[in-house]
């Protein structure tokens, strides 16, 4: 899908049960109009208008771009 980036949302939730602090996890489909989020990325989503099926969220801005490295035998930057 074009112009689209799956987004995943942490949040720690405790479980009454075991009295333990568990991570759980919900992925959103987020709207990315300029393509400029790549895998790895910190984002900020806001709400918009449902845009497909999936989609009611746009990327508002990259907070943190993922680390970047280079190989040094061929060149190539890998994210």
């Amino acid at each position: 899908m074009d112009k689209t980036v799956r987004v995943q949302v942490a949040k720690r939730v405790m479980v009454h049960r075991f009295q333990k602090e568990v991570l759980r996890h919900k992925v959103y489909m987020a709207h990315d109009e300029m393509e400029n989020c790549n895998n790895g990325d910190v984002v900020r989503i806001e709400h918009c208008r449902k845009l497909s099926r999936h989609k009611s969220f746009a990327v508002a801005e990259v907070i943190k771009p993922a680390r970047s490295w280079t190989d040094p035998e061929t060149g190539i930057v890998h994210r």
